[in-house]
């Protein structure tokens, strides 16, 4: 079998990192995959914001806790979040970011870095304090939130296999 197709089918989420900080130039091979994904039009309409300053992550887990109904931390203490959103003047914002977010994912994955897609980020960019985030980042266009990437080493094995449900595939 070939490392892609390797990577594909054996990639797990990370819910436990180590406080150590991921490397730039593993950072910048991510983000690159995030870039190069498919998109409708190729007009490219995703957006990734990479957060790496602790109180930063905080202020967006805080938000995310807050939408969830909790006050745990929904990032799991990952020391990377890459943010991704969608300029909603694209053909297909949303499924454009969805993409995005399975890239850096997958190659996070297949560098030994953790990583996980954590949900809230349209109502979390939806808030007053979400809006102001977009307006300290200097994002004035109007943009839809799409996931949240979270990404460190990480802290235990990436390699529990869940069994595949029976109906997956239906063949016509």
């Amino acid at each position: 079998m070939n490392s892609t197709i390797e990577t594909l089918i054996s990639r797990k989420s990370c819910k436990s990192f180590k406080k150590e900080q991921i490397k730039d130039s593993e950072l910048e091979l991510i983000l690159k995959a995030g870039t190069h994904a498919p998109s409708g039009r190729n007009m490219q309409s995703s957006v990734i914001v990479v957060v790496q300053d602790s109180e930063t992550i905080k202020k967006l887990s805080d938000i995310n806790a807050s939408i969830l109904g909790t006050d745990g931390d929904p990032f799991y203490g990952a020391p990377t979040v890459a943010v991704v959103l969608a300029l909603t003047s694209g053909s297909t914002p949303v499924e454009d970011g969805c993409l995005v977010m399975g890239n850096m994912l997958n190659a996070a994955y297949s560098l030994g870095i953790g990583g996980c897609w954590i949900h809230r980020a349209r109502e979390t960019f939806e808030s007053d304090e979400g809006k102001a985030l977009l307006k300290e980042w200097g994002i004035t266009d109007e943009v839809v939130g799409v996931g949240n990437c979270i990404l460190g080493y990480p802290d235990g094995s990436l390699h529990d296999d869940y069994p595949r449900k029976d109906n997956y595939i239906i063949k016509v």
